[in-house]
């Protein structure tokens, strides 16, 4: 499905939008999507803060080339609200003290079961089954489906 608020024009389609449609085609059902909007950022913020267990520099290492691919897909608005995402991810990471890895392993774990039961609705396998970098383009999905319902253009 393109996006309406930000439709390229004809001919010119841009990378984003083949990622996020075909995203999109195993995300329709109303029930998985929602899990996703849970589920993607929770385990989001669990990677980064197991990386950031093993080492600060790890994790950043790690949010460095995110932003660099994201950036490569070429929509400031997005590459901006996943920069000011990560700001806020490394402040609950902090906030968390002593009490990190346990956290994010539970998070990685349950939003990854849910994640799972959302495909299983879905009777569709997750996207990053056929292709890995569809790991960093479903919190590009999460992001624009929420600009879409608020129109904003991306």
């Amino acid at each position: 499905m393109m996006n309406t608020a930000h439709a390229p024009l004809a001919g010119t389609e841009r990378k984003l939008d083949r990622l996020l449609a075909h995203y999109g085609e195993s995300h329709r059902n109303p029930t998985n999507e929602l899990i996703h909007f849970i589920a993607i950022p929770a385990i989001l913020l669990s990677i980064v803060g197991l990386l950031y267990a093993l080492h600060p520099w790890v994790a950043y290492a790690f949010i460095g080339a995110s932003l660099v691919y994201y950036a490569m897909l070429r929509s400031t608005v997005l590459w901006v609200t996943m920069a000011l995402g990560t700001v806020a991810v490394v402040a609950v990471l902090r906030a968390l003290g002593e009490q990190l890895v346990p956290v994010c392993v539970a998070l990685f774990v349950v939003a990854w079961i849910f994640q799972f039961i959302g495909h299983k609705i879905e009777g569709r396998k997750p996207s990053f089954f056929e292709d890995i970098q569809y790991l960093w383009v479903g919190p590009l999905f999460v992001v624009t489906r929420i600009y879409e319902r608020l129109g904003v253009r991306w």
